[in-house]
């Protein structure tokens, strides 16, 4: 049995039939590196263009109106139970013309010291785990409004630190591909000049990922994005942007194993492995596990959709040089029950942009709580001559 399977079969020991989260290899891929998208209740797949854009939608990067620029992004994460954890995110963009731009990002998460135990509890001894991926990003204008992007990435995370020399265990390694698609279009709303968008975005679809045995294999995160967002120009001075994002996980949800009266898992002898009582086999193809995730949760569509995200986020500039942004995230109670209002603020002189971002969460002490992110970038050369490629 695959190590996802022995996974969420722990997880439902008990009987839990109502909270079934789902669990993948790497969630760090999933975590928001900077500060103006996860200020805005996490969204980002429809929002104006930036140099943080490869995370949320590629395919925005060719709308961002500036030839080249970099920014870099630090959270500590979990600050409020650990002071060892953090996010590092450094991300970089260049305008090849005025339809093609590309791009590089890479994210690294130090997880600080942990101590190691084996199977008999016995120490051994503190490693330092860390987890890294590295992108490169193409961005293609297909029209004035329309947009595709391509993102290629490499995955390392290495969980036993240098225990991986004397054991099974290894640095688990991985490849994945993110697809995206933006719209934008210039509309009049009530005499003001507004920017309506949407985007959707495929994330890390990629092979499963092991940290030993070749037969313990984990799916890794991928994620489907979409969304919209409304910009509107109040006046010269002022504009306020209206986001909306949706979020699904692409790989199997956790089915309920069947039990006996003692509460043991009822072993199939055809497969050595638990009884599925409801759902299906989690141990599947990369494709077979995106294919089918609306489709193959115990308890039906209806269980389906509790396994969508909602973001919503605001935004508002004063001369395109100080910003005020606000959010809600809501997650179903039964796949995570993450639930967090967010806030935060920009600042923008000459090429320089700062931001920053809050997160506070219901419960005072959610380990999410009191979370936050710090963004610098550096934007140059705005390219103002570029051509339409079209007058639709």
């Amino acid at each position: 049995m695959s190590s996802t399977g022995l996974s969420q079969v722990s997880m439902l020991s008990g009987q839990d039939t109502a909270r079934r989260p789902i669990i993948t290899a790497v969630p760090f891929l999933m975590i928001s590196p900077d500060s103006r998208g996860s200020a805005m209740g996490e969204t980002g797949v429809a929002t104006d263009a930036d140099v943080n854009s490869i995370h949320w939608n590629n395919a925005k990067l060719a709308f961002i109106d500036k030839k080249y620029g970099f920014g870099l992004s630090y959270v500590p994460w979990l600050g409020k139970i650990v002071d060892d954890m953090s996010i590092s995110y450094l991300t970089g963009f260049y305008k090849i013309d005025k339809v093609q731009t590309v791009g590089v990002s890479m994210k690294y998460f130090d997880l600080g010291e942990i101590q190691l135990t084996d199977n008999q509890g016995m120490s051994m001894g503190v490693e330092n785990p860390k987890e890294l991926s590295t992108a490169f990003t193409y961005s293609r204008k297909l029209t004035n409004s329309l947009s595709l992007g391509g993102t290629a990435r490499y995955i390392w995370s290495n969980l036993s630190g240098s225990i991986s020399n004397y054991s099974d265990a290894k640095a688990g390694t991985s490849f994945s591909v993110d697809l995206g698609l933006y719209y934008n279009k210039e509309i009049n709303i009530s005499g003001r000049t507004s920017e309506l968008s949407f985007g959707s975005h495929i994330s890390n679809i990629g092979g499963k990922i092991t940290y030993g045995s070749s037969k313990n294999l984990d799916f890794i995160p991928t994620n489907m994005r979409f969304g919209s967002s409304l910009k509107t120009f109040i006046d010269q001075f002022n504009s306020i942007t209206l986001a909306i994002d949706f979020n699904k996980l692409m790989v199997p949800s956790p089915p309920l194993y069947e039990l006996d009266n003692n509460g043991n898992f009822i072993i199939n002898p055809n497969t050595n492995q638990p009884t599925i009582l409801k759902g299906k086999d989690p141990n599947r193809s990369v494709l077979s596990g995106i294919f089918s995730s609306f489709s193959d949760a115990p308890d039906g569509f209806s269980e389906e959709l509790k396994e969508i995200t909602i973001s919503s986020g605001l935004e508002y500039w004063y001369r395109d040089v100080f910003a005020l942004r606000g959010g809600y995230f809501f997650e179903n109670i039964n796949k995570g029950g993450r639930k967090f209002l967010t806030l935060g603020a920009g600042l923008k002189y000459n090429n320089l942009g700062l931001d920053f971002s809050y997160l506070s969460t219901i419960e005072n002490d959610h380990p999410l709580a009191e979370t936050m992110r710090f963004s610098i970038s550096f934007i140059f050369d705005k390219e103002e001559n570029f051509e339409d490629l079209s007058n639709q």
